[in-house]
C-alpha cells in the first residue's frame, strides 16, 4: 500500500493549491449532483452523498453552491446529466491503472484519455482488465507525530476498523466501506484530526519504479488526475519516497 499512501499525502497537499484555481469545486460538485441523483437528496440517508458534502466542506466550498449541486441531482433545478464510467489500462512498467470519471460526453472523454495514457507510455486496456487487482475500502491517513499509535489503534479498531499500519511518517487505518464513516467520525471525534479520509481503491500488491518509469507514470498520475472529467485515480506503482519526493516538488 506503501505507493497508495504516498500518492494520497501528495494529492492532499495539491488540493489545497487546486480548490484556489476551482478544479476541486468543479469536481466535488459533480460528484454531489451524482451523488444526489442516484441517492436523493437528503445526507442522513445518503451516505455518498453526505462524504461528497463533507469533502467539499473541507474546502471551504460555499453552501450555496453545495444546495445548488443537490438541487441539479435532485431535478429540482436544471443541469447537465453526468454518466459514471470506469476506465482501465496499464501505466509505464506495467502498472495498472483505474481512472473513474463523470462525463457528459463518453466518447470525447475515452479519446481524451487514451491519449493521455499513450503521451505517458501507458495505454488503455479493456474493460476488467486490472479491476480484480484493487479492492474497495476506507482508508484514513494520520500524521504519526501527531497521535499515540497505540491510542489511535485503540479508537481506530473499537470502531470497526480493519488495520493500522505505519507507513513512514503516517499511520494509514482500512476498513470496509460500510464502516468507513464510523471509523472516520470516531477518530475526529476523539480529537484526531485526519490528513486523508475517503472510500477508495486499494491495491493488493504493487510495482516498483524508478527511474524514467517512475517519471513517466507520476507524470500520467499528475496529468490524468487534472482533467476536468477525471474524479479519481488510482495505480498500484510503488517509488521510493526520496525518487517521488524528487519528481513532485
Amino acid at each position: 500500500m506503501s505507493g497508495h499512501s504516498k500518492w494520497a499525502g501528495i494529492k492532499h497537499k495539491k488540493a489545497k493549491v487546486d480548490a484556489q484555481r476551482g478544479r476541486v469545486f468543479t469536481k466535488l460538485i459533480r460528484e454531489i449532483t451524482v451523488a444526489a441523483r442516484v441517492g436523493g437528496g437528503d445526507p442522513g440517508g445518503n451516505p455518498r452523498l453526505r462524504t461528497a458534502i463533507q469533502a467539499a466542506k473541507a474546502v471551504n466550498m460555499p453552501a450555496d453552491n453545495i444546495e445548488r449541486a443537490v438541487k441539479k441531482g435532485t431535478g429540482e433545478l436544471e443541469g447537465v446529466t453526468y454518466e459514471e464510467i470506469t476506465y482501465e489500462g496499464y501505466g509505464p512498467g506495467g502498472v495498472a491503472v483505474l481512472v473513474a470519471v463523470l462525463t457528459d460526453n463518453k466518447n470525447r472523454t475515452v479519446g481524451e484519455i487514451r491519449k493521455t495514457f499513450s503521451r505517458h507510455g501507458g495505454n488503455l486496456g479493456e474493460s476488467g482488465c486490472v479491476a480484480f487487482l484493487f479492492e474497495k475500502k476506507g482508508y484514513i491517513q494520520v500524521d504519526a507525530a501527531k497521535v499515540d499509535e497505540d491510542k489511535l489503534m485503540t479508537i481506530a479498531l473499537d470502531a470497526g476498523a480493519e488495520d493500522l499500519l505505519r507507513e513512514e511518517s503516517i499511520f494509514a487505518i482500512t476498513s470496509l466501506p460500510k464502516d468507513f464513516e464510523k471509523v472516520r467520525d470516531k477518530i475526529v471525534k476523539s480529537g484526531i484530526q485526519t490528513l486523508t479520509a475517503e472510500i477508495t481503491m486499494l491495491p493488493k500488491s504493487s510495482v516498483k519504479l524508478e527511474g524514467k518509469h517512475a517519471e513517466q507514470m507520476l507524470r500520467l498520475m499528475e496529468e490524468l488526475e487534472e482533467h476536468d472529467d477525471v474524479q479519481h485515480v488510482y495505480a498500484n506503482f510503488d517509488i521510493p519516497e526520496e525518487i517521488m519526493a524528487a519528481l513532485t516538488a
